[in-house]
This record gives C-alpha cells, sequence and structure tokens, in this order.
C-alpha cells in the first residue's frame, strides 16, 4: 500500500522530511478495524512529532491522526463496525499514522462519519473536536447544554483547528459568552463567522480589550497557542476560582500566579485515553457520534478551509510548512491517493 512516513528528524524543506514509500498491509486484530483511508487532515501534532521523534535506525514513521474512510477489514473482537461502514476519527499517538492507504484503529476511538459531510469535509473534524469538547467538559459540571452561565470563555487562537471547533460548541451548546483572539483581519473575521461573540488581539494588551467589551468575567480560559507567552496577563484578569485549560507545549509556565485567585490548571490531550487505554476509551467513539449528529442536524459545520491535493509526500510537506509558520487558519485535508 501507498504511504508517507519519514526515517529521521528533518526540517520540513529538506528533501527526506517526508517520503512516499510502500508498506505491507496491516491486518486487524483484536478491536481493530482496518480502514481504507480516503481524506486526511494535518494537525500541529504532524510536524511536533516528526521533528521530536525519529523512528528506530532503518524503520520508517508514518504520521497522521485524521482520518475519514471506509470499514474495510475487522478484528475478531469488533463489535461497532462492519465492512462498509464510513467513519472518521483521530488514531493513537503511539501507533502507525493515518497518512496510508490503509490504516489500523482501535474501533473504541472511531465515530460514524456525518452524513451531510463528504469524506474531505469529515476528516477535517476528528482530532479538534474531540480537544475541544473534552476541553470545554472541563468547566462544566454537566455534559454542555443551552443553560445561562454567567461567565465569559476566552479562547486564544480562535482561528486555528481547535479553536474553530470550540468556539461552535461553546457557542450552540453553552450559555456562555465566546470571545476568541486573532491577530489578522481575515482571522478575526473567521472566529466571528463561526460564532465568537467578539474578538480581540492576543499581540495587544488582552485585559483593557477584555474590560472595554464589558461581557461577564472571564471565568474559562482555553489556551491554545502560545500559552508561555500570555498566561501571566490571563491570571491578571482571569475570575477568581476560574479554570485555565492549556493543550499547546509552552517552553515556561509557572502555575504558581493562579494560586492567588484559585484557578485550577487542566492540560487537555485528547491521545491521553487511546495511549493509556482508560475505562472510558470508547467515550471518544460517542462523542464523535454526537459530533456527526450536530453536524448533520446543522448545529456544526466543518472547519475545513483549504485542500493540498492528494496524499503525497510533496502535498504533507507543504500542509507541514504551512502548520510550522503560525499562520493556517481551520484545517487543511488531502484527499486521495
Amino acid at each position: 500500500m501507498k504511504a508517507v512516513g519519514y526515517k529521521k528528524s528533518l526540517a520540513i524543506d529538506d528533501a527526506d522530511s517526508l517520503i512516499d514509500f510502500e508498506a505491507a498491509k496491516p491486518e486487524p486484530k483484536g478491536r481493530d478495524i482496518r480502514v481504507a483511508v480516503k481524506a486526511i487532515s494535518a494537525n500541529p501534532v504532524d510536524y511536533k512529532v516528526r521533528k521530536r521523534a525519529a523512528p528506530p535506525e532503518g524503520e520508517t514513521k508514518i504520521l497522521g491522526y485524521d482520518a475519514a474512510g471506509v470499514v474495510d477489514a475487522i478484528g475478531p473482537d469488533v463489535t461497532l463496525f462492519k465492512a462498509g461502514d464510513e467513519v472518521f476519527y483521530a488514531g493513537s499517538i503511539l501507533r502507525q499514522g493515518t497518512n496510508s492507504e490503509f490504516h489500523l484503529v482501535d474501533e473504541r476511538i472511531v465515530g460514524a462519519k456525518p452524513k451531510t459531510l463528504s469524506f474531505a469535509q469529515s476528516a477535517a473534524l476528528p482530532l479538534t473536536s474531540i480537544t475541544a469538547w473534552e476541553l470545554l467538559r472541563i468547566g462544566r459540571k454537566t455534559a454542555p447544554g443551552k443553560s445561562v452561565d454567567a461567565r465569559t470563555l476566552l479562547i486564544v487562537g480562535g482561528a486555528g483547528g481547535v479553536g474553530s471547533i470550540l468556539i461552535q460548541l461553546a457557542r450552540r451548546l453553552t450559555g456562555l459568552t465566546v470571545v476568541a483572539t486573532a491577530t489578522r483581519p481575515e482571522s478575526q473575521k473567521w472566529c466571528l463567522d463561526l460564532g465568537a461573540h467578539a474578538v480581540i488581539d492576543h499581540s495587544k494588551p488582552m485585559k483593557e480589550q477584555i474590560e472595554q467589551l464589558k461581557v461577564p468575567p472571564v471565568g474559562l480560559v482555553a489556551s491554545l497557542t502560545f500559552t508561555d507567552q500570555h498566561y501571566k496577563s490571563i491570571a491578571d484578569f482571569i475570575a477568581p476560582q476560574g479554570k485555565f485549560g492549556l493543550i499547546d507545549d509552552p517552553g515556561e509556565f509557572n502555575v504558581g500566579v493562579f494560586k492567588g485567585k484559585a484557578v485550577s490548571v487542566h492540560w487537555e490531550s485528547m491521545f491521553t485515553r487511546s495511549s493509556f487505554q482508560t475505562p472510558d476509551m470508547i467515550g471518544q467513539h460517542a462523542l464523535l457520534n454526537d459530533v456527526a449528529d450536530l453536524i448533520d442536524k446543522g448545529v456544526l459545520r466543518t472547519t475545513l478551509d483549504q485542500t493540498f491535493g492528494t496524499i503525497s509526500a510533496a502535498n504533507l510537506k507543504r500542509a507541514h510548512a504551512l502548520l510550522e509558520s503560525g499562520k493556517s487558519r481551520g484545517k487543511i485535508v488531502l484527499e486521495g491517493w
């Protein structure tokens, strides 16, 4: 089967940073399903793994943590899917990735593809939807619901992949006031179009901008990017007993700045369930099915922004380069072989 991977951790402009190669078609065992991959999307985790995790000598690592496709075969213990089912999912960071014609994934982290979306539109959603949903529930004692909530959710990096779905979830499924941050005019418009009540510029002092909006207290913060640059200033205006969630890898992060206000800090990683085989691992199957249902009902929309052609090393290099530049918006998708 065709696949895209890497043998050494190299800069993306190196000719061998990502390579096309042929790999053996994997056989499903246990609760694994084998998916004929139709479309994939690129995420920051792709380039982070490429940069930091060199494969063992002589091996080729396949990246990719989002896919939409058709179940091709199932393991003996599978109960949730059958051959021919259309699915979407984010895989496990501990296994070979989705940038291959056929891919093995545990059925417990797979959902039924939205019926109203194409494979490309669906591939944009899994990893970021899981991350956003799990992050949003940090600040809620119950599942999301359209109840009145006298707090503001600040989303730092609202135009990125996670921010793009988190804005929608928070605006349409909760009573929170949603304020996103973005620096470029086109990114600010993107956030407003997705449903943010307001957008501020995180390249400028945020406290003054928040005060000018006259919104409810900022009780929840989703720090999706550049946490090390912003968390100290956020500590100055986050509400007492607030909740601060982050997903990135700040070079410097001192939780002590939140102590006086008794702010709780939570690190969200959607790979935790699959990496540690947690008892609630199947929750991601249910979550993705809920997302698909909300898509099909018109409550949520895909966050696909750009398509980069077929799944190949050349096109994935372009996707990695754009993600590394920090100038991407929404999701980048590749489709077909």
